[in-house]
């Protein structure tokens, strides 16, 4: 999807992002529902599941059946995310029509997170590109780029480095490539200044941003990307979700905060704010005593508060 510049995509990741990242296992039927209500609030793409061995992420077992039924849903785009090619296959298989491949900026990340070396990451990338060119070409395939702003595991990234792998995912086939704030690490000029060489080094490949509000920098950051005309962003209901590898971590920023944010500023989402609070009391009901974040939930909206027109001209 392209939005306009005064439209924004807010891609909801929780059912894999955040449900990966806890200990507890969704019940499907449970899924299914949070899915639909996700949809009827509004919401235009979900990642519903990651394509892994059940035995390493149990709470991923059913991302098939979770394709399967978002498909069957109007308008969304059904997205998913996969480490390899066994799974990449699994994923085109199952229908998805937007597929997210991790890439570790730090090698010592992609060794903890999917065990594998830059080269063999990249060697995964490119045969994924192949099998998509040649037998699913309508699917987006996207690099997203994990600790793009920093590493819990190296420490600082710069710059260079994340341009570096920029380029090698350019270059294995990768339609589309995001920056993942996946340690808590970026701050707004960071923010700005990384952006702005994504989109000079690849033009309309440049995609989306994935933050985390680990040190309560998310919606900052937001801002910061707004600036430089980013117009796609992941959250996560609830704030559910986070790295593994990043201790302390609250997890991804927070769909109903950041829709309520974008509004209030004038980019349309498309979203029902009191549809996302609906949908948050499924995962609420479901995940019982598991912690949620935001502040929008508990205020509600201000009273006189008006959704943002599509049309309008932002300054």
């Amino acid at each position: 999807m392209s939005p306009s510049p005064d439209t924004i995509l807010v891609s909801e990741v929780g059912p894999r992002d955040g449900l990966q990242s806890i200990a507890r296992t969704m019940p499907t039927p449970d899924k299914l529902r949070w899915i639909d209500a996700l949809h009827a609030a509004g919401v235009r793409e979900i990642e519903v599941g990651s394509f892994v061995p059940p035995a390493l992420l149990p709470q991923m077992a059913d991302a098939r059946e979770l394709v399967v039924h978002a498909r069957s849903l109007p308008g969304l785009q059904v997205a998913a995310l996969a480490p390899n090619l066994r799974g990449a296959q699994a994923a085109f298989e199952a229908g998805v029509h937007k597929l997210t491949i991790p890439v570790s900026v730090t090698e010592a990340h992609s060794l903890a997170n999917v065990r594998k070396t830059h080269e063999q990451v990249f060697a995964e990338l490119a045969a994924i590109a192949a099998l998509k060119r040649d037998r699913y070409p309508h699917v987006e395939l996207e690099a997203g780029l994990s600790v793009a702003f920093g590493c819990t595991l190296q420490g600082a990234v710069s710059d260079d480095e994340t341009m570096r792998m920029v380029d090698r995912a350019a270059e294995a086939g990768a339609d589309v490539i995001g920056l993942s704030d996946t340690s808590g690490y970026a701050e707004p000029r960071q923010v700005r200044r990384l952006f702005r060489k994504l989109q000079d080094a690849v033009g309309a490949k440049a995609g989306g941003a994935h933050f985390h509000n680990t040190r309560g920098q998310g919606l900052a950051n937001v801002l910061a990307a707004l600036d430089v005309g980013v117009t796609t962003f992941d959250a996560s209901q609830g704030g559910i979700g986070g790295c593994p590898y990043a201790p302390g971590a609250s997890g991804n920023i927070v769909t109903e905060d950041l829709v309520y944010l974008l509004e209030a500023m004038g980019f349309a989402t498309g979203i029902d704010i009191e549809g996302l609070i609906a949908a948050r009391g499924i995962l609420q009901q479901a995940l019982e005593g598991e912690p949620l974040y935001g502040m929008v939930p508990d205020a509600g909206l201000p009273k006189g508060f008006r959704y943002a027109d599509a049309k309008a001209v932002h300054a």
